[in-house]
């Protein structure tokens, strides 16, 4: 084999990989972006709640249905509500982290923009089966260490608008609004969170976590209760002990059995599995059936990762059990 045909295989070898590589990758037609938002000096910044979250309101409105699945497909094709998600973004960055703004409005503007910079990283990398597939450490990229908000003259990650931001805030409901595009995830509210109405917006997603089977269960026979594992993640900031952190869930069970067996600590806790499969739309009944939005269908890998972060958070076939009064473990990564 002369040194012509070799190097001819070579450069073969190096397409083929490299189509490989930008496949996986999920970007297609443009790089990802890891800075979002703009520089925005602190004399032109603008308290919190001066934020104008109407525009995001319109695009959840259009693109999320009530089950929280949102339309990737149609948004991402859409240059036009593509273009305003990321001029709301921008509105996000001119938000100062030191003029003065009510609690409310503050925790408003976070989950927002929680929930805003993900579904930004999704388009991103769509079409995708899940989230897990762009956090690896491994892959010198982690959307939620590396996909950055500039505000105040600073960047802040995914992360760091969860666990610096949000959870010092003390009000653990906030689990129940921020999204990480999963289904294991509460739902993905189809408005946006605003000040005046952040408390009836928090109560009613955290109930509705609640009533669906694959977040909780509750058998009075064997007086077992299985929670999803974001009780197990993020037990503390529920309460010190188990029984602190039931009567926090108490009133947002689905039946008054489990909401007095919640008030009396009298179960047995055992975490459901999580999944990280994409909280994309299902794909949309005939013409005519009332559908909500677009044709997209939904497409769920059978291979996403299981672990993330720093804490070990394990997905199985089983479910993990702990008994008593014991203290619920906290996670210190993500969703």
């Amino acid at each position: 084999m002369n040194c012509k045909t070799i190097l001819s295989l070579s450069l073969a070898v190096l397409m083929v990989a490299s189509v490989q590589l930008y496949a996986q990758s999920g970007t297609t037609g443009t790089q990802r972006q890891t800075s979002l938002g703009q520089r925005v000096p602190d004399a032109n910044s603008v308290s919190m709640g001066a934020i104008d979250h109407s525009s995001w309101n319109q695009l959840l409105t259009k693109y999320v249905d009530e089950a929280g699945g949102v339309n990737y497909s149609a948004w991402k094709a859409s240059q036009e509500d593509s273009a305003a998600l990321d001029q709301y973004i921008n509105q996000l960055s001119a938000a100062s982290l030191t003029k003065p703004a009510t609690r409310e409005n503050q925790m408003a503007y976070w989950i927002n923009a929680y929930n805003a910079v993900t579904i930004k990283g999704i388009l991103q990398e769509y079409p995708t089966s899940s989230i897990r597939n762009f956090t690896d450490e491994n892959g010198g990229y982690n959307v939620w260490k590396n996909l950055l908000l500039n505000i105040g003259g600073r960047q802040i990650s995914l992360e760091g608008i969860e666990h610096k931001a949000l959870r010092p805030m003390g009000d653990p409901r906030i689990h129940f609004a921020i999204v990480c595009a999963s289904k294991g995830c509460p739902r993905l509210l189809n408005e946006a969170y605003v000040g005046e109405t952040l408390n009836e917006q928090m109560d009613r997603n955290e109930a509705q976590f609640f009533s669906l089977p694959e977040n909780f269960q509750y058998d009075a026979q064997t007086r077992s209760m299985k929670l999803s594992t974001i009780m197990k993640w993020y037990g503390s900031d529920f309460g010190a002990d188990q029984a602190t952190q039931l009567r926090s869930l108490a009133k947002y069970l689905p039946t008054p059995e489990a909401q007095a067996a919640a008030n009396a600590n009298a179960v047995n806790i055992s975490y459901l599995d999580y999944s990280w499969d994409l909280n994309e739309q299902k794909a949309q009944p005939a013409a005519g059936s009332g559908a909500q939005q677009g044709s997209s269908t939904q497409t769920q890998g059978s291979a996403t990762q299981q672990t993330q972060g720093s804490a070990s958070k394990q997905q199985g076939s089983g479910t993990t059990t702990q008994q008593g009064s014991g203290t619920t473990q906290q996670g210190s990564g993500n969703r």
